[in-house]
């Protein structure tokens, strides 16, 4: 019984004279002010999101058009898959998107104040549109600060000319919703751009803006046409489609953005059961 009350005075002791310790280093005063940080570790996470948007379209033209422009287009859409991957194991900030997209491209030219006639046309259209659909595959890098991150993107596609729309004054009618044999209608080019995302686990709204360059002519740059260029049989042109896409999507966290993951809770419980590997 000595024994017993002897082991709990010296307990009481210590606690005592620990707690006079801490007052000594720590003041309450102090104490009140402190403020822990706690540090978030970015998961490697999956995420699928849709985007709807409008288009900005013109061509690039080599010999120069005169009067060629933006044309507005009001419908695109994409779906996007995109997975985050630490590199090295340790830099949270890649990571990889891939996915569909529809939309449209095109070209309009403006008229001359002067005469009311359009400044240039192709074939004798001065309004082309043609309806997309794209591949994209693009490396995305990510900076977070929760609830905000920043997003840049850089990459290619592949696509198609599903149809085209012309009209003009001097178009063959003939070709208003055709294309002609001298057309390309494959698609493939560079794509990037950025973008803000807005995160509320597990959904994230995100504002891009996406520009692409079609390396892909729109037509054979040495097509025989006799009515338009009767002295030159051969004409060397070349036109390459430039599209700025301005997008709000809605993306869903597949997996766990922050915090341990089920699979990491499923591990940590077995082997807190049975142990760990090394002690087995």
């Amino acid at each position: 019984m000595r024994k017993l009350i002897l082991v709990l005075a010296v307990l009481l002791c210590a606690s005592s004279l620990r707690a006079q310790v801490d007052s000594l280093l720590y003041s309450p005063e102090y104490l009140d002010t402190v403020n822990v940080k706690r540090s978030v570790s970015i998961n490697d996470y999956h995420m699928i999101g849709v985007n709807y948007g409008a288009t900005f379209s013109t061509v690039y033209f080599n010999p120069t058009k005169m009067g060629s422009t933006f044309r507005f287009q009001p419908t695109y859409f994409s779906v996007m898959y995109t997975h985050y991957e630490k590199m090295f194991n340790y830099i949270p900030y890649f990571g990889v998107t891939v996915g569909f997209s529809y939309g449209h491209s095109g070209v309009q030219f403006e008229d001359d104040p002067k005469t009311g006639l359009p400044l240039g046309y192709v074939d004798g259209a001065t309004d082309i549109t043609m309806e997309t659909v794209q591949m994209p595959a693009m490396m995305q890098m990510h900076f977070d600060a929760a609830p905000v991150k920043v997003l840049a993107n850089l990459g290619g596609y592949v696509g198609y000319r599903l149809s085209v729309e012309r009209s003009g004054r001097w178009l063959d009618e003939e070709y208003t919703n055709k294309f002609r044999d001298y057309e390309y209608r494959f698609d493939y080019g560079l794509c990037g751009g950025a973008g803000l995302g807005f995160m509320f686990d597990p959904i994230e709204i995100h504002l891009n803006v996406l520009g692409r360059w079609s390396f892909s002519n729109l037509y054979a740059p040495d097509y025989y046409n006799e009515i338009f260029h009767p002295y030159n049989t051969y004409y060397y042109r070349y036109a390459n489609p430039i599209d700025i896409a301005v997008t709000l999507g809605v993306y869903l966290q597949l997996t766990k953005r922050t915090g341990k993951t089920t699979a990491e809770i499923k591990k940590q419980a077995r082997d807190i059961v049975y142990g760990t590997s090394e002690n087995d």
